[in-house]
């Protein structure tokens, strides 16, 4: 029914620069869902090309702040336009899992936000196809990524973030624990909870959290289709990125470059839209947090240095990729 149901919302989106036919057969692919976020895209570009990403294939929902344009002009991105309710497209899955059916079959898609940024053991020297060609090696299906949610020492709007820079040279901060972790009996999938989200908003139900457990990385086929944001699939079978035996799969981090000075006008603007899950309690939680004036800095934050840095905290996994 999910993948039916994104078959038929396929008629609600406007290509407007369709560059698909230059996809090859072994192509890596990056999806994704947008709205007013052209402040971060050129970094966002950047960063993914580097890491070996060759066409991004981009919903925009109705942006008014020029990144539409900005997208339909560079070479490798296809981009379509709605203006439909995000909330009615289930937060956007609709589109991408359409996307995904039409264009990701047999191909390795990175399915994320534009504030989420990959890594994984070795990224810093391997580009992400020496990653898929293990995967592939190893029979792996799908690569799980915690986000692992980065803030800024002291006030987010204290430093100013600016189109094209490194959100990472602000937001440098991160939890090193403070998590919960349990299977989801339904989906097989692991639900981790925590960080500063929970810590700041909410401290006093903890289980109302946002999800930090994402599998963006997936080898797909046309019978696969996400079921909540990228936090699990069916079939079920590609859930399962732990071993149950006490041994360890590989995975990576989803850097969440959210709290910058750009946050608080945009959870303000997504307030008002309660085009979010829960009918946007988890903005709710935000707008009030943010005029208490919260810090996330604490003395158990710590700095991020590296993949290798978060191996030993137990956030990623090298598994049995050497």
């Amino acid at each position: 029914m999910l993948l039916v149901r994104a078959i038929r919302r396929r008629r609600r989106l406007r290509p407007v620069a369709d560059r698909t036919k230059r996809i090859r057969r072994s192509d890596i692919l990056l999806f994704m869902t947008i709205r007013n976020e052209k402040i971060r895209l050129p970094y966002f570009l950047e960063y993914y090309r580097r890491m070996g990403i060759q066409h991004f294939l981009v919903v925009d929902n109705g942006s008014d702040d020029g990144g539409l344009e900005y997208l339909a002009e560079e070479p490798d991105v296809s981009v379509w336009s709605t203006h439909d309710s995000y909330k009615a497209s289930r937060f956007g899955i609709d589109w991408i899992n359409w996307l995904l059916y039409r264009y990701g079959a047999g191909h390795w898609c990175l399915t994320v936000d534009p504030d989420e940024f990959l890594i994984y053991p070795h990224h810093d020297s391997r580009p992400i196809k020496a990653l898929t060609d293990w995967l592939d090696a190893s029979t792996v299906k799908s690569f799980s990524a915690m986000l692992l949610d980065m803030y800024p020492k002291g006030q987010i709007a204290a430093q100013p973030y600016l189109e094209g820079g490194d959100p990472f040279q602000i937001a440098s901060w991160f939890d090193p624990a403070n998590y919960t972790i349990r299977k989801n009996g339904e989906y097989w999938n692991l639900w981790i909870q925590g960080g500063p989200r929970c810590r700041a908003f909410f401290r006093d139900n903890p289980e109302q959290g946002p999800a930090l457990n994402k599998i963006p990385l997936v080898r797909w086929e046309r019978s696969y289709v996400y079921v909540s944001s990228t936090h699990m699939l069916l079939p079920r079978s590609l859930n399962v990125v732990y071993d149950e035996d006490g041994g360890e799969k590989a995975s990576g981090c989803l850097l969440h470059a959210k709290f910058l000075s750009t946050f608080e006008t945009k959870s303000a603007e997504e307030l008002e839209r309660r085009q979010h899950y829960s009918d946007s309690q988890e903005y709710m939680a935000y707008h009030s947090g943010l005029q208490e004036s919260q810090d996330f800095w604490c003395d158990e934050s710590r700095r991020f240095e590296d993949w290798r840095q978060l191996e030993n905290l137990g956030l990623i996994s090298k598994g049995n990729w050497a």
